[in-house]
C-alpha cells in the first residue's frame, strides 16, 4: 500500500514538471518573436544616422591624370659643308656638274665720299685721314706725363754685388781666431748715389766678428745705381764670411 502511494505521487510530480517546461519554452519563443518584430513595426526607433551611412554610396574614384603633352620632335637637318677646319674637304665622288664661281669686279675708284678709306664727304685723294679734325688731332703733340723717380730703392744682394767695384777683405780678429770662431756677419747698408757706403747696421753675426766686418765694408765702393736715367740711393744687405780655412 505504501509502495502504491509512492508510485502515484511520483507520476503526478512528473506530469507537473513536463507542463511547466513546455510553458516556459512557449513563453521564451514568444518573447524572442516580440523582440524581433518590434524593430520591424517601429522603424522610427532605429538610428537614422547609422542607417544613412550604410545606405550612402562611396564616392567615385578620382579621374586618372591627363597624359603628358607630346614633346614636339625637332628634326635637325645636317648641311654638309665643303670646308673642314678652314680647308676644302676632299670630295667623296666626282660631281656631275662643276659650278664656276665668278667673282664680282671691284668698282673703279671715284671721287665720292666713300672713295677714300677714312675720308669725309667732299674730301680729295691724298688728304688727311679723318679730315680737318683728324689732321689737327694727329698734328698736336701729346704730352706724356713723366713718372717721378724714387729717391731710394731696395735691391737684392745679387744686384748689389754686380755693382761692387772695390772690396776690402776684413781682418780676422786674433781673439776670434784663437777661440776658433767663424761664421757669417749680415749687415744692412745704404749705398749713396755716388756708390759709397752709408748707415751700416748689424743684422746677425758673432759679436767678436761684427766690428771687423763693419770696418771693412765701410771701405767698399759701388757703381751708381740708375733708375729712369737718374742715380738713386740703394738699400741692400751685405754678407761677410769669416772662415778659419781662409776660404
Amino acid at each position: 500500500m505504501f509502495e502504491d502511494s509512492l508510485i502515484e505521487s511520483g507520476g503526478k510530480l512528473k506530469t507537473k514538471r513536463g507542463a511547466t517546461t513546455v510553458l516556459s519554452f512557449i513563453l521564451q519563443f514568444a518573447l524572442v518573436g516580440v523582440l524581433v518584430l518590434l524593430p520591424l513595426l517601429f522603424t522610427e526607433a532605429l538610428p537614422k544616422q547609422q542607417l544613412m551611412t550604410f545606405l550612402v554610396a562611396p564616392p567615385p574614384p578620382p579621374p586618372p591624370p591627363p597624359p603628358p603633352a607630346a614633346v614636339p620632335v625637332r628634326v635637325v637637318k645636317q648641311i654638309q659643308s665643303d670646308l673642314v677646319n678652314g680647308q676644302l674637304r676632299t670630295p667623296t665622288k666626282i660631281p656631275e656638274k662643276v659650278q664656276m664661281i665668278k667673282e664680282e669686279e671691284a668698282p673703279p675708284p671715284s671721287m665720292s665720299a666713300a672713295g677714300v678709306v677714312g675720308g669725309v664727304p667732299g674730301g680729295v685723294p691724298g688728304g688727311q685721314m679723318g679730315g680737318v679734325i683728324g689732321g689737327i688731332i694727329s698734328s698736336t703733340p701729346v704730352a706724356v706725363p713723366k713718372v717721378a723717380t724714387p729717391q731710394r730703392v731696395r735691391v737684392s744682394q745679387g744686384v748689389s754685388q754686380g755693382l761692387l767695384v772695390r772690396k776690402v777683405q776684413p781682418n780676422y780678429p786674433p781673439l776670434a781666431r784663437q777661440a776658433r770662431i767663424q761664421g757669417q756677419v749680415v749687415l744692412q747698408a745704404e749705398i749713396s748715389k755716388d756708390g759709397s757706403i752709408e748707415n751700416l747696421h748689424l743684422i746677425s753675426g758673432h759679436p767678436m766678428l761684427a766690428p771687423a766686418a763693419i770696418d771693412a765694408v765701410k771701405q767698399w765702393k759701388y757703381k751708381p745705381y740708375f733708375l729712369n736715367g737718374e742715380p738713386v740711393e740703394v738699400e741692400t744687405q751685405i754678407t761677410v764670411i769669416f772662415s778659419l780655412s781662409g776660404g
